[in-house]
């Protein structure tokens, strides 16, 4: 039986991914971006793969459970296969508690945690003098410690993901004619097209600006304190993002947002007071009507699909859309939580 032919259009994360796992099941595919690989929001520095607090449990938060929990095994595939580190490590996050009743809500999660996180990761609070030197001030002298987050170094990502394609003979090309299935994976400014053609907003960009100091914490958990996510890489950076710009005139445009950004993360982290800036970088990222990743088949438009909306969780939950993705596209399978069809922004 021949192999389906299959074109992804974007060479995102969500693009990268899901060609990937359409090969790896032994289908043809072809890579299409006009800017090439990881070149718009999936090029940032941040890659914070944070879960959701583990309560109130809906769809949104299972899947991206599942996601985060498929990761490892994902990330030692596409680096096995094309040689490749993608800068993936489940490391763990820190986060400050202000006060008493933070302190309160967050012992209550801890037991949430242990159903829904299925005993796999752990929430839990534990004493800020029980912390190595790589951690926020906590006025009440407690953290929130969690080994279900990790780090992914996106442009590291994205060319491990590129170089396990090529090693199947599958490479990123500006343009070319459309063949079988066609999956768009095409970010923010694919939103704006489908958008215009059903006259009604889907979704929108959302500009974000961030930063990477030169400080080695390689082993560090990554902290979240005021909103600010500061993330040890092991190509001995700390990325630090980002802001959330629902107006911009310039998608790539770095500004004095970005240098607050900077004053924050040593405000919270005076350890990297002295580290030099060596990176910023400004870009768009996705985000559908329904908030949640948008999934499925493109409505009225037989042979057609979409995969889109990732906006600050696409790399988190990239290795489950590639296989729901896949699952759909090759089998006709159809796993998609009803609150990410594409149907639910519009």
């Amino acid at each position: 039986m021949a192999m389906p032919q299959i074109t992804v259009r974007g060479a995102g994360i969500f693009g990268l991914s899901i060609a990937w796992v359409l090969t790896q099941r032994g289908a043809r595919v072809q890579v299409v971006d006009p800017f090439g690989a990881g070149s718009g929001s999936s090029g940032g520095l941040v890659g914070a793969l944070a879960p959701h607090v583990p309560e109130n449990w809906n769809d949104k938060k299972a899947f991206q459970l599942e996601s985060l929990l498929m990761a490892e095994a994902f990330w030692a595939e596409v680096q096995e296969a094309g040689g490749l580190d993608a800068g993936y490590a489940r490391t763990g996050r820190l986060q400050p508690i202000a006060d008493d009743h933070g302190l309160s809500l967050a012992r209550a999660r801890t037991e949430g945690a242990e159903t829904l996180w299925q005993g796999r990761a752990v929430w839990e609070v534990v004493a800020a003098d029980s912390i190595g030197g790589f951690a926020p001030d906590t006025p009440s002298g407690f953290l929130i410690h969690d080994t279900l987050t990790a780090r992914m170094h996106p442009r590291q990502a994205c060319a491990a993901l590129v170089a396990a394609l090529s090693a199947r003979g599958v490479e990123v090309v500006a343009e070319t004619p459309d063949a079988g299935a066609v999956i768009w994976a095409t970010g923010w400014r694919g939103l704006l097209a489908l958008s215009a053609e059903v006259g009604k907003s889907v979704g929108a960009g959302i500009k974000g600006q961030s930063a990477a100091f030169r400080y080695a914490a390689p082993d560090a958990p990554q902290v979240f304190v005021d909103g600010l996510h500061i993330v040890p890489h092991a190509n001995g950076t700390v990325a630090i993002g980002s802001t959330s710009e629902r107006e911009f005139d310039d998608p790539v445009g770095l500004d004095a947002q970005c240098d607050d950004l900077i004053t924050r993360a040593i405000a919270a982290m005076p350890v990297l007071a002295d580290a030099p800036v060596v990176d910023r970088w400004a870009g768009v990222r996705p985000r559908a009507r329904s908030r949640a990743p948008m999934l499925g088949a493109w409505p009225g438009k037989p042979g057609h699909f979409i995969a889109n909306g990732g906006f600050k969780i696409g790399f988190g939950m990239a290795p489950k859309v590639a296989h729901v993705m896949a699952d759909l596209v090759l089998d006709g399978v159809d796993t998609i939580p009803e609150g990410f069809r594409v149907e639910a922004s519009m």
